[in-house]
């Protein structure tokens, strides 16, 4: 099957009655993806503003796609080797063009699977993409095989928010850890601008020390215009979903995240609102704020989240161990739903009879069609 041009990249399109995606051949990068909520259609995912341009010479593979969400193997910058390894930006699943394996469509399900053979650390990665009928959601299963040791990953969703300050109430299941990049995540003298104190420690979205002495409140967003920050969150362990959700209320819908906590342990929120002002940012990558699942050591990259690294003692891990002969299937569903009128930020979501249950902080409810058993077997 021959991709077709989407938003400036060589993409793949897969579709349900709810849903209608792309991905793209270039670091198989999920976006655009239209949702149908009733008679509404809903497109929460980024695609850059750069999409359509061309880029700068050496620009990675990763960032001349930017859009929507990716697997990331190793997750991170990785700018320093581990063991003679050198990964790109987020790893070659992020920045590599795929092949097609299949698209099968029934009456129940639409699955589209991607390979890659990686060559920095030899091996296989299965992506699937899988849409079900009567399900507003995505169900993405990633299976590393061939492949030996140490490694950090992710999932790299983006979001748009609207162009209203806190337009997005966002939340996650309880947190065991939550703490800012620890060193300078932008730098003025690179026209990079950040707002948050680095290493802070906090225990709560909204209230968040920041570099000018006071609170920032990361439960609300667009927020901060002009700077860029990070934060990492740890959640408690649960023998259950871990997940987090934004509210859109003025939109009437939220959309969420699932994972299993046990492959996929922290939550990196990347705040993205117009602080690079070097290209191919400059300065209009505004109201963006990254949604990423991963066992890491925040964005550092593989050789910072093998060694000995400031959470590793709080019995949080920030690498996965592969085994040649044992495949890792990392499994991740993102979904939207429609809300009522007064439903504010999730307070929980919990499982239901083929289905999750969100309730809110105001006591609204709404429920979405969800296989969760499909992340693992709770």
């Amino acid at each position: 099957m021959k991709p077709i041009l989407c938003h400036g990249q060589l993409s793949w399109k897969v579709q349900s009655s709810c849903v209608q995606a792309f991905v793209t051949q270039l670091g198989a990068q999920l976006a655009p993806v239209k949702f149908r909520l009733g008679s509404r259609t809903i497109e929460p995912y980024s695609v850059s503003p750069w999409a359509e341009e061309k880029t700068e010479p050496g620009l990675c593979g990763m960032l001349r796609a930017l859009r929507g969400d990716f697997f990331c193997l190793p997750f991170g910058g990785n700018e320093i080797p581990f063991r003679g390894e050198s990964h790109p930006p987020h790893g070659e699943t992020a920045n590599s063009k795929w092949s097609f394996e299949s698209l099968q469509n029934d009456e129940a399900t639409a699955t589209l699977h991607l390979s890659l053979r990686p060559k920095v650390r030899p091996g296989r990665v299965d992506r699937f993409f899988t849409l079900r009928e009567g399900h507003t959601a995505f169900y993405c299963s990633d299976v590393v095989s061939g492949m030996s040791g140490p490694m950090d990953i992710g999932h790299h969703a983006i979001l748009r928010f609207p162009d209203q300050p806190g337009a997005g109430q966002i939340s996650t299941s309880r947190i065991l850890r939550a703490q800012v990049f620890p060193s300078q995540f932008e730098d003025p003298a690179q026209r990079g601008y950040s707002s948050l104190k680095p290493g802070a420690l906090f225990k709560q979205l909204d209230r968040c020390p920041a570099l000018n002495g006071g609170f920032a409140d990361l439960s609300r967003y667009p927020a901060r215009r002009g700077f860029e920050d990070l934060v990492m969150l740890t959640h408690r362990a649960a023998k259950d979903f871990a997940w987090t959700a934004v509210t859109f209320p003025e939109e009437r819908y939220v959309w969420f995240a699932l994972k299993d906590p046990r492959v996929l342990a922290s939550t990196i929120l990347w705040l993205s609102n117009g602080g690079r002002h070097y290209a191919p940012w400059n300065g209009r990558h505004v109201n963006v704020m990254g949604i990423e699942d991963v066992t890491s050591y925040f964005h550092y990259g593989l050789a910072q989240s093998v060694k000995a690294n400031p959470i590793r003692p709080g019995n949080i891990p920030t690498v996965v161990q592969l085994q040649k002969k044992q495949p890792l299937t990392v499994r991740y569903i993102m979904g939207v739903a429609a809300i009522p009128a007064g439903f504010d930020r999730v307070k929980s979501i919990r499982r239901a009879e083929g289905a999750i249950a969100l309730t809110s902080n105001s006591g609204k409810t709404t429920t979405a069609s969800i296989d969760w058993k499909y992340l693992t077997q709770f």
